[in-house]
């Protein structure tokens, strides 16, 4: 007798519909390893486990909101040899979100702030951390958009909530009156609740500078930085030009010349 039509619906009625995807192979190896039914129920149960995890990981990652697929394993520490390496393997343990610690990583641009960022991101996401990548420019944008439709209280709460928060190329833009306010307001809420990454192309003693209230900027920058690891990456840019191609000079002049025509 075949249980499958009657097993079917009383597994969606339990939320347990994924076990369909592996229980025919699962009962031809139960079969031909001869093994126990509680073997057999026990590997479901791992399969499913194992289903669930992967889609919340899915989840998380599509939530964090990451530029591109950026992780350590892809980051070349030999390019600029100078890098901590051994801080930023530390930082990829996650331990400093149980300290509700921030991460400030700051240098000159394409020294891979952005991808150190978001793959201790990924590493977060792999724990069961939510995370959000954003910038500086769009998160202050949607504040802003959300004051229009008397949601701004509820804009902020969510990023305020959120495990790990990276705002990317903080200082890229001067900010403006009520941004300063927004960004006081949002890391007054996470202080020492939960963790922030941030990335800069300004040294840290010129974080002040992007505030055009400095009393406000001195009492956010004293937050943020209260307890902070900060990385320090200098060196050569991964995005540097390439060289141009060499001709002959005679080669130049032809190539000039039928430019003109």
């Amino acid at each position: 007798m075949n249980p499958m039509p009657e097993l079917i619906p009383m597994l969606k009625q339990l939320r347990l519909s994924g076990i369909l995807d592996s229980l025919e192979a699962r009962n031809r190896q139960a079969i031909e390893e001869k093994l126990a039914y509680t073997d057999f129920l026990a590997m479901l149960v791992q399969d499913e486990v194992a289903r669930r995890s992967q889609r919340k990981f899915a989840m998380r990652v599509r939530r964090a909101n990451f530029r591109n697929h950026k992780t350590l394993e892809e980051f070349d520490f030999s390019f600029n040899p100078n890098i901590n390496r051994a801080l930023i393997m530390d930082l990829a343990t996650c331990r400093f979100l149980e300290e509700g610690a921030n991460l400030l990583v700051v240098g000159p641009c394409g020294t891979g702030k952005s991808h150190i960022a978001q793959a201790i991101g990924h590493c977060a996401v792999r724990m069961g951390y939510d995370v959000l990548f954003t910038t500086q420019t769009k998160m202050l944008g949607q504040l802003h958009a959300a004051r229009a439709t008397n949601a701004y209280e509820r804009r902020l709460n969510a990023l305020a909530k959120v495990d790990l928060l990276i705002i990317d190329d903080f200082g890229l833009k001067p900010l403006r009156t009520p941004q300063d306010e927004d960004i006081h307001d949002l890391i007054g809420e996470r202080y020492e609740r939960r963790s922030t990454i941030i990335t800069s192309n300004l040294d840290l003693n010129e974080w002040g500078d992007a505030f055009p209230n400095k009393l406000l900027g001195s009492a956010t920058i004293d937050r943020i930085r209260h307890g902070a690891y900060s990385l320090l990456l200098d060196g050569k840019s991964f995005r540097a030009a390439r060289p141009l191609p060499k001709y002959p000079k005679n080669e130049v002049a032809e190539n000039v010349k039928k430019g003109k025509n």
